[in-house]
């Protein structure tokens, strides 16, 4: 793709790597098959090529973005399944990044809009604000079926949006996990030592899931350590635009974790969402004109690894007989197209002693994407509901994902219970047998 960028506009060096990202595509258009909205909607604006075409124009105009601009670039799921397809290797994730922190710098969205987001975005980072809006959100949830219907439109209104926050909030919520600072040492020889990520709405909605790696770790000679003053990793915030809050986030990040490293010594660190997975193993790009921090921040992002990675290069000891326990796995956008990580999980699952049953249409999203099932209620229903139809078909014992985003999501749409792969393989090597969702719906 031809570009015409300025001089001027070229030492900005987030306009050179737009610039690089743009010339590498060649309108071929494969990404659009893998593309959820435009499966969903058809449009060409509202896919990986389109939305391309829109962002160009918005930077190299320099111009503010105009309303069809937001429209379709905040329909975008960011799940990357476009990277996946693209033969010419388009980053369209650092494209859209930009393009989202574009339209939060210089657009002007209703004042409603703008709270909803202000709100999302000093929420959800925060566990202890999280657990508090959960429970007044679960005391709510009863008045819902109350509110008039909403008018469908091209942009859902902020009654449809109050509608599926209540919708989401559980029933119930687990008592909260082990805090930052907890070393868990290992059970007999020491093998290594890792941190893992705490995480923030994991650690409100599902500690098990955690508690889940810590047992497995543990029972296979690995120290974990939950590192203090550690924070959200900053994906929610930074797919929200509000980089300010996402890069402070992860410079703290950096900082606590370098510290343990250095003090302790850390092998790699763990993350079991692997919606955090992919923006942790990005740090190292997004502090790379920081002096103080490019450096360091490289290197956490290479000791970054999915729990997944980490337990390939473990001999796992299965001790349980399970029986034929079918598993439909469903992988993550941000796992099987954020951290390219497709088989490990599967062959992990299958060597520990389950059927593992792949799900059709794998590469479309469930319609979770963070806060995309909030902000976008109706598209993000329409995704949960194909993928929930297609997991149907391979009559599945249980759902395991790797993201706990993922893991809400799905489990809004069918009984069959969702666990998180670390739960399944905790089980297969002497943890309990994952049960029901409780928290989750």
């Amino acid at each position: 793709m031809k570009t015409e960028f300025s001089l001027a506009q070229l030492a900005d060096p987030d306009i050179a790597v737009a610039d690089k990202i743009l010339r590498a595509c060649v309108h071929c258009g494969f990404c659009t098959a893998t593309c959820p909205t435009y499966v969903l909607l058809g449009d060409e604006l509202d896919s990986p090529r389109g939305r391309i075409y829109l962002i160009k124009e918005m930077l190299e105009k320099d111009k503010p973005p105009t309303a069809e601009v937001v429209k379709h670039i905040d329909r975008c799921l960011s799940c990357l399944a476009c990277m996946t397809t693209c033969p010419s290797g388009v980053h369209y994730m650092h494209l859209v990044d930009q393009a989202r922190v574009r339209i939060e710098k210089d657009y002007s969205r209703p004042l409603t809009e703008r709270a909803l987001r202000a709100v999302l975005g000093l929420v959800l980072p925060r566990p202890n604000l999280f657990r508090a809006s959960m429970i007044m959100a679960r005391l709510a949830r009863p008045f819902a079926a109350l509110l008039p219907a909403p008018k469908a439109a091209a942009t859902p209104s902020l009654l449809r949006r109050i509608k599926a926050m209540l919708a989401l909030a559980p029933k119930g919520l687990p008592a909260p996990g082990p805090s930052g600072g907890s070393v868990f040492p290992a059970i007999g020889e020491k093998r290594g030592r890792v941190a893992l990520l705490q995480g923030c709405a994991q650690q409100v909605l599902a500690p098990r899931i955690n508690q889940a790696a810590i047992n497995l770790l543990t029972r296979h000679g690995i120290e974990v350590v939950l590192v203090r003053d550690e924070q959200c990793c900053g994906a929610l915030t930074h797919h929200l635009g509000q980089d300010g809050d996402a890069l402070a986030r992860a410079r703290a990040n950096i900082k606590v974790w370098k510290k343990e490293a250095e003090q302790g010594g850390l092998d790699a660190i763990l993350i079991t969402a692997s919606g955090c997975g992919t923006v942790i193993k990005d740090y190292g790009f997004m502090l790379r004109e920081d002096r103080e921090y490019a450096a360091a921040a490289a290197q956490i992002s290479a000791l970054a690894k999915d729990i997944t990675e980490f337990l390939s290069g473990i001999a796992l000891a299965p001790t349980t007989q399970k029986g034929d326990v079918t598993i439909a796995y469903h992988s993550a956008c941000s796992l099987q197209h954020g951290q390219k990580i497709t088989g490990l999980p599967k062959e992990l699952l299958s060597k520990n002693g389950f059927v593992v049953k792949d799900v059709p249409e794998s590469h479309l999203c469930c319609g979770s994407a963070g806060t995309y099932n909030i902000l976008q209620p109706d598209i993000a229903s329409r995704l949960r509901d194909r993928k929930v139809a297609n997991i149907a078909t391979v009559k599945p014992d249980m759902i395991a994902a790797g993201n706990i985003g993922c893991m809400v999501q799905i489990a809004g749409g069918t009984s069959v219970p969702v666990v998180h792969t670390i739960e399944l393989l905790d089980w297969a090597t002497g943890g309990p047998k994952p049960g029901s969702l409780t928290g989750l719906n």
